[in-house]
Order: C-alpha cells, then structure tokens, then sequence
C-alpha cells in the first residue's frame, strides 16, 4: 500500500524550508501531497495560483510531489485524497502548542489519519515566509532562503 502524507499550508511563498521537509517527509512517505489550504479570512500576498505556480516549478524535479489547494477541513480532504497522514514542519517551541491542538482535533475528526511532525532543519529554524516578504519587501538578500523562482517572483511584486 502506497503511503500517501498530505502537506497542508499556506506557502505564500514557498520557503527552503518548506522545500526541506518535503525532500526528508519523502523518506518517510510515499507520496506527498503539497495543499495550499485556502482561506479567505486571512490575507495573502500571492493568490491561491500563484503560489500553485510557485510550488509548481519548485517542485518541478522533486519526484512523488503534487501540488493542490483545499478549501474545507484538512482531515475531509486526507481523506478523499487516500492520505493516511498529515505532514507538519516545526520550527520551534513556540509552534507546538498550536501544531499539538490541531493533530488533536484532527485525530478526533478521524482517526484514521495520522499527524507526523519534522522538525526543520537547523538551516532553516529562522526562516518564515513572513520575515522573507518583509526582508524582500525592504530589498534584503533572500536568495538563500526561497527557490529561485519565488525569488525573482518576490523582486518583480514588490518592485511594482
């Protein structure tokens, strides 16, 4: 049975750090669903196809990925995708908290899916895809923390 984990989040943009936990999640599943979850209530830089884009062309060479969006409860959507799991990145303490109470109600909404928790590589336990917005909005040098795609799509946004 081919273990298939879906990897939920907002990706606005798509950080190396996200890119990292993806690659290692790949040595732990199958398959790796890459789910930008939509929500209108929460304001975002890029639109729901431009980040599908974005990941799109990063992911481009990473084998076993695909990239799609969601609307509805993430358990719902696992489900129907034939995921057994939910692939969660942790950068911190400070995420646990959080992260913990998700996996919870997941669990209770079905708990036939599994939350599978990385910690982020060191490299990246700094990066956020909001500090990387605020440091390219002021021209910073991003280069190491995004794909190069999300770089030159970040210059061209905020050079507009």
């Amino acid at each position: 049975m081919e273990r298939t984990a879906v990897y939920p989040g907002s990706f606005d943009p798509v950080t190396n750090g996200h890119l990292d936990i993806i690659q290692r999640g790949l040595k732990i599943f199958d398959r790796i669903i890459v789910t930008i979850l939509e929500n209108p209530g929460k304001e975002t830089l890029f639109t729901v196809e431009e980040r599908t884009g974005l990941l799109n062309e990063s992911l481009k060479t990473v084998e076993n990925t695909e990239v799609d969006s969601y609307g509805g409860l993430l358990v719902d959507y696992a489900h129907q995708r034939g995921a057994h799991a939910i692939l969660r990145g942790m950068r911190a303490v400070s995420d646990f908290e959080y992260e913990f109470q998700m996996a919870l109600m997941n669990r209770r909404l079905n708990r036939e899916i599994q939350t599978v928790f990385l910690m982020t590589g060191l490299r990246w336990i700094f990066t956020s895809s909001s500090i990387i917005k605020e440091a390219a909005k002021f021209g910073g040098d991003i280069e190491s923390m995004v794909p190069p795609v999300v770089q030159r799509t970040l210059q061209e946004k905020f050079r507009k």
